[in-house]
């Protein structure tokens, strides 16, 4: 038993209720999903190899396994969700699905050649030991690539909230959830054991009609707000109507359309394996650095040395 103790930022029976209402229409907001997916793909296109047996973790509406199973690069493929509703909608794709939630996975060790997540690991608590009990089911030298919002994620709808809350409240409470950053990502990536960690951030910008749009697609992606901090009370609608007058008023283009800005952590790690390529000990290079640079070498003696 770990003597960390775990932080319960996310209300997870949210989650599940959150996804399981958006399962009815994903269809109809599954847009970031499948682009991002697409993206995430277009990265494991670039690994030279075939993944026998691979593992979708928070599959959502079987967005992963959809483009997989047009790229042949997976044998066999088992998602799985917290939500039922989204297993069942999953489930239409050519893959295994089974209903797990994230933070309590229940596979074995040293089962699946590759794991991915799409969009779903930044509501989990436990996200150190989420990556954990992933480095355990990948086989050495298998693949762990993901996806999940990153910090300036709705930069323009936190800013907005934060500020109609101080003129209508007169505090702030968390409407919005926190998210990571590249380097914290890249940290826990190492702190479970991976390597080779690799951690960058991509901007996806959608233009809306008005806020109320972007309002509507976050309900339906069931990326509303889940914070346990939460305030349980009803939003005023003066307040709402604030936020919505000072998103208009601050970002409006000249099209009249407003931006919110979608920040995507790509993931990418391996389980360490001896057949990997491993750093060169101190001193055991065959070749000097001014060669390299064309310049001639220096070597410190003396008093030159600091």
């Amino acid at each position: 038993m770990s003597d960390i103790e775990i932080m319960n930022v996310f209300d997870r029976k949210l989650v599940r209720a959150h996804r399981d209402r958006a399962s009815k229409t994903w269809e109809d907001f599954d847009f970031l999903h499948k682009e991002v997916a697409e993206r995430m793909c277009d990265r494991l296109d670039d690994v030279v190899r075939d993944f026998p047996m691979a593992l979708d973790i928070g599959c959502h509406g079987g967005d992963i396994a959809e483009v997989i199973g047009q790229r042949g690069k997976v044998e066999h493929l088992i998602q799985c969700d917290l939500s039922e509703g989204m297993v069942r909608r999953a489930d239409k794709q050519k893959a295994i699905s089974v209903v797990a939630d994230e933070e309590f996975l229940p596979f074995g060790s040293e089962k699946f050649d590759l794991i991915v997540s799409n969009l779903s690991l930044h509501w989990v608590n436990d996200l150190p030991g989420a990556l954990v009990q992933i480095y355990r089911a990948l086989k050495p030298d298998g693949l762990f690539i993901a996806t999940m919002f990153g910090i300036e994620t709705l930069r323009e709808l936190r800013q907005c909230l934060s500020d109609a809350e101080l003129v209508v409240d007169g505090g702030m409470s968390p409407r919005i959830s926190p998210f990571a950053d590249v380097r914290d990502a890249g940290m826990l990536l190492q702190r479970a054991g991976f390597n080779l960690p690799v951690v960058d951030a991509d901007a996806i910008e959608v233009r809306y009609e008005n806020p109320m749009k972007l309002m509507k697609d976050l309900k339906g992606m069931g990326e509303n707000n889940k914070v346990l901090e939460r305030r349980k009370s009803f939003t005023k609608r003066e307040l709402i109507m604030h936020t919505l007058q000072r998103y208009l008023d601050e970002f409006s283009g000249d099209d009249g359309r407003v931006p919110a800005t979608f920040q995507v952590l790509y993931m990418t790690a391996w389980k360490p394996d001896p057949s990997q390529q491993q750093p060169l000990k101190p001193g055991s290079a065959d070749k000097k650095l001014a060669d390299a640079l064309g310049v001639p070498e220096h070597i410190l003696q003396g008093k030159d040395k600091p």
